[in-house]
């Protein structure tokens, strides 16, 4: 096997990528044509097979649908219990999604991966379930029917007569890292129909007379075939560029046909179709444009840009390469695309010329290797030269004056030096105006400036003067050599004035492509992205842009603004949303409603379409160059995938949002339900019991049970209260009354309030009387004190000291509230301010919102919170005030005078 050393920038990419893959999880889809085949069986076989080699794999959610050999497999595997859905009165079972998360286990089985999930849930897809799971890390094993993938809907469609609803996009299964196809023959598949393993009797014979029909079947098992088979395909291109695998592997048939301006191109491209066709291989249609190309006339333009169209319309995939030996890259290009077979042109040169400058065939053919190279003849009429445009314009012979011109002005300035310098000198001024030639004009002035240099030179400045006769045999040699360096330099030069001419085209491709990349990269928003595109493509190619949206009803709208309209043609309404429809590109320039004033071409992402750019250049000739064309596809491409970013980043920031908001629903329902019942149940009964037996009751037993309401319809208070000032805190729309307040007061009237929490605690404090004020919410910040004592109080043992203490420095107030209680967990300091989050030591039950409140509150005024455990015990939480760089001024009192 003829292999090199792998390319680095490849390896680097082969190697992020793996890297990046292993941080998630493997994707495995067990593939079919059908259901029935045996999917969800094969599914669970290879779970058991990973269970008894000791893997963690649980079951996510399998559909049986009541056949006895697939429930038999289910049993000996972990399931996660399903969550319970009220949609419209029917309560519906579907995959947790959460509880799966939580369980976290190696592998986990998805069946039905196009299944939709109910209302409410978080994703609207079950594949969107799985992606999430394979960000997780979790191994996740699937189930897929060919008829689900986005892009052959329509295909299955016009097959079955039935409109597949639920797909799955097409990169979900290039995604996966493993593709087991379940295949079944059509004649088994239906004895197992009409056996009953696939549907209920009551099913049978609806399902053999629709779907089921045998040539639905035969055609749907074609394209799992092939889909499959070309997965294959492309693992294996793949591993050749990671493996920089230079031979080509004839796995398969593909040929490629090279054509050029010359006419025999249609003849070329029939040709190959009928191969292709003969092969069942897929085809590619090549042109390489040199550097003299870009001079080409219009009508040869207008040649190469009708032969691969017709390419395209006959099923090619059309490529156009730049570059200055076109057998070269060629050959590169094939042999990257694993192609088989070259078709070229019969060279219609004489013989002479073939032997002096060279040709793309004879070179195809001796440095082809193992590619086929098959020559196809012409006609007489293909043989003929067509009109070149000179290298300037067209009819313009005045490079061929300013050589004549060059030549002379060497000449006299040699004239001058001939005297005082040796011939040497002379012929290095003829040399000097032979390369300045080559590089204003091109080869052929240059060419003829060598030539008439050389004559010069003999004529004037070689014995016998003013002839062309040589008298030494020297002097032939000197003049034979000064030709071939003149036209070895001359040559040269205007190769590398072609290259550079190039290598301007290509960077200003190069150029167009990266600025919209950057542009849409760090943009967000559909609206301002169909604005940058629209302006990028405006400038590329001098032409009036419109950019056409899709709403959830596949219909397309035009997206408004500065850059982003034309007046459409009445006529042409329905051609975006046609060319939406169909996915393929419409309108000017195409066989397909081509009496469009503009070009229209879809927006396709990785899901399907999702729009329709319309370009109306100013001359319409600019996009009928195939470069220019694919230039234009490219950039559409693009804007494509950045509209389809931002919306899935939109989605997932939705999902995002509607999973926290769910989770904290949860949370708050499974904290607040028992706190909320607790004292209802209480006040209830007290209530009760003061209503029916009142008059039974002694006066202390009441003044006991009117208490007790108290006290509970006090915890309901603060309670709602905690629950109204932590949503509020969230919202961001607490607004702080700051004045300067001296902290002792706030910390004093704090404690008054917990009057009746400390009767069982002592409360040792230290506050210097010299603290300075601080400017802050008193009302907020005494709060922020009362939290903090009162959880001290929850947790420290009854009869044990509450220490309170406050310090200044020059920057910042600091409150300390110390306990002797147990303290923190270890690792959970950071948690303990999140919201309902509780330790197991409390020894009253609370909502768990105080010291989230406490953060809220500190952090709005600009400070910070935080705790740590006590190095004899109890928990020590501080939160820091920050403090100005000047204090307000204090008036002091003045004595008064005594009168005399």
């Amino acid at each position: 096997m003829n292999q090199k050393r792998p390319d680095p920038d490849a390896l680097l990419t082969r190697v992020q990528a793996e890297e990046a893959g292993h941080q998630e999880g493997k994707l495995k889809v067990f593939f079919g044509a059908n259901p029935g085949v045996g999917k969800t069986y094969a599914m669970l076989q290879a779970a058991h097979e990973q269970r008894r080699d000791g893997v963690d794999v649980v079951i996510g959610v399998v559909e049986t649908h009541g056949r006895a050999e697939t429930e038999a497999l289910v049993n000996g595997l972990e399931i996660v219990p399903r969550r319970a859905i009220d949609y419209r009165g029917t309560v519906l079972q579907e995959f947790d999604l959460d509880a799966a998360l939580a369980r976290r286990p190696a592998v986990i089985l998805i069946d039905e991966l196009a299944h939709s999930n109910a209302p409410g849930t978080r994703h609207a897809k079950r594949w969107q379930d799985v992606q999430e799971l394979l960000r997780a890390g979790i191994h996740v094993y699937t189930t897929l029917n060919v008829q689900h993938l986005e892009s052959l809907n329509d295909v299955v469609a016009k097959i079955t007569n039935v409109r597949v609803r639920e797909t799955v996009p097409d990169s979900v299964l290039e995604r996966a890292d493993d593709v087991e196809l379940i295949d079944l023959s059509p004649d088994d598949l239906l004895q197992r129909l009409k056996e009953g393993k696939v549907y209920v009797p009551e099913q049978i014979q609806h399902a053999i007379h629709n779907f089921f029909a045998k040539g639905n079947l035969i055609a749907l098992r074609e394209l799992a075939l092939r889909r499959t088979a070309e997965r294959v395909g492309q693992q294996m291109e793949v591993y050749r560029l990671a493996q920089a695998v230079v031979r080509t592997w004839p796995t398969a048939e593909t040929i490629m046909v090279c054509v050029n301006m010359k006419p025999r191109g249609p003849r070329l491209i029939r040709a190959a179709r009928q191969m292709a066709a003969g092969l069942h291989a897929k085809w590619i249609a090549v042109y390489v444009q040199v550097p003299r190309h870009l001079r080409m006339s219009q009508s040869e333009r207008d040649r190469v840009i009708h032969t691969l169209r017709l390419a395209e319309q006959l099923g090619a995939e059309t490529v156009t390469l730049t570059g200055e030996d076109v057998a070269q890259e060629i050959l590169a290009y094939a042999r990257s695309r694993n192609a088989t077979k070259i078709i070229v042109g019969k060279p219609m040169r004489a013989w002479w010329k073939e032997w002096l400058f060279g040709s793309v065939v004879l070179d195809l053919v001796n440095q082809s290797g193992e590619i086929d190279i098959y020559v196809i003849t012409g006609t007489a009429d293909e043989g003929q030269p067509v009109a070149r445009r000179p290298l300037r314009s067209t009819g313009d012979a005045s490079g061929y004056a300013y050589a004549i011109a060059g030549i002379m002005m060497a000449t006299a300035v040699d004239w001058l030096m001939f005297p005082h310098f040796a011939a040497a000198n002379l012929i290095m001024m003829y040399l000097v105006a032979v390369v300045a030639v080559a590089i204003g004009w091109g080869r052929g002035p240059s060419v003829l400036a060598s030539v008439l240099s050389v004559a010069t030179f003999d004529f004037f400045f070689e014995p016998p003067y003013f002839s062309f006769t040589l008298s030494d045999m020297q002097y032939l040699l000197t003049s034979g050599v000064m030709l071939a360096v003149a036209l070895i330099i001359s040559n040269l030069t205007a190769r590398v004035q072609r290259q550079a001419e190039l290598a301007r085209y290509r960077e200003k491709r190069t150029g167009v492509l990266y600025a919209m990349s950057r542009d849409l990269a760090i943009n967000r928003g559909t609206g301002m992205l169909a604005q940058l595109a629209a302006k990028h493509l405006r400038d590329a190619f001098d032409a009036q842009v419109a950019v056409f949206l899709a709403d959830a009803d596949r219909k397309v709208h035009l997206q408004r603004g500065e850059l982003l309209f034309f007046e459409l043609d009445p006529k042409e309404s329905g051609v975006a949303q046609w060319v939406y429809d169909h996915s393929e590109r419409a309108g000017l320039g195409t066989d397909t409603l081509s009496g469009a004033s503009a070009l229209y071409l879809p927006l396709v992402a990785s899901a399907g379409a999702i729009g329709v750019v319309a370009v109306r250049p100013k001359d319409s000739v600019l996009l009928m160059d195939p470069e220019r064309l694919h230039l234009l596809e490219s950039l559409v491409n693009q804007v494509a995938l950045a509209i389809e970013r931002t919306r899935l980043s939109d989605e997932a920031q939705q999902a995002h949002v509607k999973a926290k908001t769910e989770r904290t629903r949860n949370a708050i329902l499974s904290s607040v339900s028992h706190d909320l019942r607790t004292p209802l149940a209480i006040i209830t009964g007290a209530a009760s019991s003061l209503a029916v037996g009142r008059d039974e009751l002694d006066p202390t037993a009441r003044g006991e049970l009117a208490q007790s309401i108290h006290r509970e319809a006090d915890r309901l208070d603060r309670l709602l209260k905690s629950l109204l000032d932590i949503m509020r805190l969230e919202a961001g729309v607490v607004q702080l009354n700051k004045q300067w307040h001296p902290l002792d007061e706030i910390i004093g009237s704090a404690l008054a309030r917990l009057e009746g929490w400390l009767r069982d605690h002592a409360v040792n404090t230290a506050v210097p009387a010299d603290l300075p004020l601080v400017p802050v919410d008193g009302v907020l910040l005494e709060q922020v004190v009362i939290n903090l004592v009162e959880n001290a109080v929850k947790y420290a043992p009854p009869g044990s000291a509450i220490d309170l203490s406050a310090s200044a420095s020059d920057r910042e107030v600091v409150v300390a509230v110390a306990d002797q209680g147990p303290g923190i967990p270890v690792g959970e300091e950071s948690r303990i301010f999140e919201k309902f989050y509780r330790t197991k030591h409390a020894r009253e039950r609370g909502v768990g919102l105080g010291l989230t409140i406490c953060r809220g509150i500190v952090e709005a005024h600009g400070g910070r919170i935080w705790v740590e455990n006590r190095s004899r015990g109890g928990a020590l939480f501080r939160f820091s005030i920050p403090l100005p760089d000047q204090q307000p001024p204090v008036e002091t009192e003045q004595p008064e005078a005594r009168e005399a």
